[in-house]
């Protein structure tokens, strides 16, 4: 096998704002895994909270040596080596660039096999939802704009709020459209006191679900407001790997699964296993990514009540095209092998390490 990888950054069509940050591009590694002339993809998106950079993923995948393989559809093999490769490093945050060589390795063995990969999941693709297009924060005037923008394209929106001002933008939004809402506060509620009065009044707007109300390590905080509100109370940042979905049962309804925080799709797809078991919630989320990444959590989307799905709709320079379509808001897998993607060019430029 070949693993090919370049850096690719992503730029952002408008300046994207959460509680606590601004960015208007995000850092992203674009992947290639070449066996007997079929291609998969990845790729590794790193928004700033994940602790990764270009640098990190780069020298992370300057240490895979997938010589010792010789079938890509042992992937739980691979997938073991990849996972452990950085055992020695306790501090390591390496997930993304796990999720990338995860997404690429899937993407190939739909291509070897020719099915695409909800298929070979044993997935229903008429089980999918709608997805939610995400509104950052900004002002009144830009915030209608990107309404308008969408408007006929989704069946719900996400609003980012946590921050000063949030019910004045929750009102501008309802001024242009009566879509169903979900909220993300990206920990930027300081008590469960605040995080119970916003949710209330956000359920009187036709809010259906929040996401990440108060700081990731408030457990107690996140129990308590679990048991009192009025929405279900979806975890994201608290939330990384399998071993998060049991300690987390009594301090949310539901968790945000996103490739680049777990490590791919063998792992997502267990943290969906656990959930379900639990009788939890399941959202499907993403960064801010290419078709690729956007794709592959895509082929999990019939296992999930909430989609948030529109990363590669917020960038300028998507460098693949099939994939993952909106259509009438709902998400629409394609029947193409493994995630169905083409690149735009027939070379990246990526720098080759030969295996």
């Amino acid at each position: 096998m070949q693993l090919s990888y370049r850096p690719y950054p992503l730029q952002l069509q408008h300046t994207f704002t959460v509680s606590g940050c601004s960015r208007s591009q995000t850092p992203d590694v674009l992947i290639a895994i070449t066996h007997q002339g079929l291609t998969g993809y990845g790729e590794a998106s790193m928004p700033p909270y994940l602790g990764e950079s270009i640098e990190s993923v780069c020298d992370f995948l300057k240490r895979v040596d997938l010589s010792t393989f010789d079938d890509p559809l042992r992937t739980d093999d691979i997938l073991s080596y990849v996972m452990h490769l950085d055992d020695d490093e306790p501090d390591a945050h390496n997930f993304s660039a796990k999720a990338a060589i995860d997404i690429a390795l899937h993407d190939l063995a739909g291509r070897i096999l020719g099915q695409p990969l909800w298929r070979l999941f044993g997935l229903s693709p008429e089980r999918c939802t709608y997805t939610t297009y995400t509104i950052g924060i900004d002002t009144r005037e830009v915030v209608k704009q990107k309404v308008r923008e969408v408007e006929g394209r989704f069946g719900r929106l996400k609003v980012k709020v946590g921050v000063e001002g949030d019910r004045e933008l929750i009102r501008s939004i309802r001024e242009v459209t009566d879509l169903p809402l979900t909220v993300d506060a990206n920990q930027g509620w300081t008590s469960p006191d605040e995080a119970l009065e916003q949710i209330q009044w956000l359920q009187t707007q036709g809010v259906i679900m929040v996401e990440q109300p108060l700081p990731k390590h408030d457990l107690d905080g996140l129990q308590w407001l679990t048991k009192h509100s009025p929405l279900p109370i979806i975890l994201d940042e608290s939330v990384q790997g399998p071993a998060d979905v049991i300690r987390l049962k009594d301090c949310c309804h539901g968790i945000n699964i996103k490739l680049m925080k777990c490590g791919g799709l063998a792992p997502a797809r267990l943290m969906i296993q656990l959930a379900r078991m639990q009788g939890m919630q399941v959202m499907l989320g993403c960064m801010t990514e290419t078709a690729c990444a956007v794709t592959a959590a895509a082929q999990l989307a019939p296992c999930a009540d909430y989609l948030d799905l529109d990363g590669n709709l917020l960038i300028s320079n998507d460098p693949f095209l099939g994939g993952m379509q909106v259509i009438d808001g709902l998400v629409t897998l394609q029947s193409a092998p493994g995630l169905g993607i083409v690149p735009i060019s027939e070379s990246f430029g990526f720098s080759e390490k030969e295996q």
